[in-house]
C-alpha cells in the first residue's frame, strides 16, 4: 500500500481492527503524515501569512512621516517619535469533522477505508483554510468576530479607505487613509496594453514599498479566465516550458518565485501567477519582499491544544471507534498595505465576491 500506511506493510483489505500492526502504531501513522500536511499547507500559505500568532489583538506599528526640523544658534530640535500604527484582531475558530459509525460498519472498515476517510479529511482541512484565507483578503468589510474570552474582536481587512491614516507613500510626506480595494472600470475581455490591470496594481504597492531599480518583486494572481488577454500583452514574457528550448529573440525568465498555483510569466514588471482559486473578473496583487498581509491566530502554547490539523481522541488504543479531527485557527490582515485586490468591472466600485460575501 503507497499510501499513509504503506511503511507499515499494510494492505487495503486489512481489517482495522485486526491489523497485525496495531491501532497504536496506526495512529502514530497518522499523526506523522498530518505534520507533513500541515507542513506542505504552511508553505502554500507563505505568500500570503506573516506566520502564526497567539495574540488575539495587537498594535500594528509603523515608522512615522514628516522631515527633521532646522536649528538656528539658539534654538532647540522638536521632539518627535515615529507615531503611525493600526489596530488589529484575529478571530480564532473551531473546525473539525468526526469519522463515525456504528460497532458493525467500523468492524468491518478496512485499512484502505480508514485511509480514504482520512484523506478525504486533509482535503476538506486545506479547503477550509484556503477558503478563510482568501475571505480575510477578498472580503472589503470590517468583520466582528465574538471572542468567548475576550468579547467582541473588529477584524480588519486590507486598507478599505476607512478612518486610518497609514505612513506616508514615495514622493509624499503626509499620513493619508488608502483603499486597496479597487474596480478597474473594464471589463476582464478589455485587458489591453491601454487598460492594464498590473500596472495599477504594481503602482499601489510600488508607492508603499519602494522602486528597485533591478526588477520589482510583486505577483499578481489571477484566474484562468484573465489568462488569454494578460498572455496578449505586449510586454507579457512567459516562463519557459521545460519541454520546449526557447529562441534566440525572446527573454529567459529567472528566479522564479515559489507561490500557490504557478507563476506563468512577467508583464510590466510583475510576476504573474495563474491561481484557479481566484475567482474570475478578480486580481489580487502582493509585494513579496515585504511581510505578507495577513496572520494565523492559534492557541496559546501552554493550553495544550496543537496547532494545525490534528486527531482528538479520548483512547488511544481504539481511536478510531469515532474519530474526531479538529483544526483550530482564524486568519486576520496585520500588514493592511501589503495586497492589493481589483475587480474587473465597471459596476463603479469594489463588490465582494459572492462566495466571499
Amino acid at each position: 500500500m503507497s499510501g499513509i500506511f504503506g511503511a507499515l506493510n499494510l494492505n487495503d483489505t486489512d481489517r482495522v481492527f485486526q491489523a497485525t500492526a496495531g491501532q497504536r502504531v496506526m495512529y502514530q501513522a497518522i499523526v506523522d503524515y498530518l505534520a507533513r500536511v500541515n507542513a506542505d499547507i504552511d508553505a502554500a500559505m507563505s505568500v500570503f501569512v506573516a506566520g502564526e500568532t497567539q495574540d488575539f489583538k495587537l498594535r500594528y506599528k509603523s515608522p512615522g512621516g514628516g522631515s527633521l526640523d532646522r536649528k538656528n544658534s539658539q534654538g532647540r530640535y522638536g521632539a518627535g517619535k515615529a507615531y503611525g500604527h493600526w489596530d488589529v484582531a484575529f478571530p480564532l475558530e473551531d473546525f473539525g469533522r468526526e469519522i463515525a459509525g456504528d460497532d458493525v460498519s467500523m468492524a468491518y472498515m478496512t485499512v484502505g477505508d480508514l485511509e480514504r476517510h482520512v484523506k478525504t479529511v486533509v482535503a476538506q482541512s486545506v479547503s477550509t483554510v484556503r477558503f478563510e484565507m482568501l475571505k480575510a483578503l477578498l472580503d472589503n468589510a470590517q468583520d466582528s468576530f465574538t471572542d468567548p474570552l475576550h468579547g467582541s474582536l473588529s477584524i480588519e481587512p486590507l486598507a478599505n479607505g476607512d478612518t486610518v491614516t497609514y505612513p506616508p507613500v514615495v514622493g509624499s510626506d503626509s499620513e493619508a487613509t488608502e483603499d486597496h480595494y479597487l474596480e478597474s472600470n473594464y471589463a476582464a475581455s478589455a485587458i489591453s496594453d491601454s487598460n492594464n490591470p498590473f500596472i495599477t496594481i504594481k503602482e499601489d504597492l510600488e508607492h508603499h514599498f519602494g522602486i528597485s531599480g533591478d526588477g520589482y518583486n510583486t505577483v499578481v494572481f489571477v484566474n484562468v479566465a484573465e489568462v488569454p488577454e494578460t498572455e496578449d500583452l505586449t510586454d507579457f514574457d512567459p516562463v519557459n516550458d521545460r519541454y520546449t528550448r526557447p529562441g534566440s529573440n525572446m527573454n529567459q525568465l529567472f528566479g522564479v518565485p515559489r507561490v500557490p498555483g504557478a507563476i506563468i510569466g512577467r508583464t510590466n514588471g510583475v510576476w504573474v501567477a495563474r491561481w484557479d482559486w481566484i475567482p474570475a473578473n478578480y486580481m489580487v496583487g502582493v509585494f513579496l519582499d515585504a511581510e505578507p498581509p495577513l496572520m494565523k491566530r492559534v492557541d496559546p502554547q501552554d493550553t495544550g491544544l496543537p496547532s494545525g490539523l490534528h486527531l482528538v481522541t479520548k483512547d488511544e488504543e481504539f481511536p478510531f471507534e469515532s474519530s474526531v479531527w479538529r483544526h483550530r485557527f482564524g486568519f486576520g490582515c496585520a500588514n493592511r498595505l501589503n495586497g492589493v485586490v481589483m475587480e474587473l468591472g465597471t459596476g463603479g466600485s469594489y463588490t465582494i465576491p459572492t462566495a466571499y460575501d
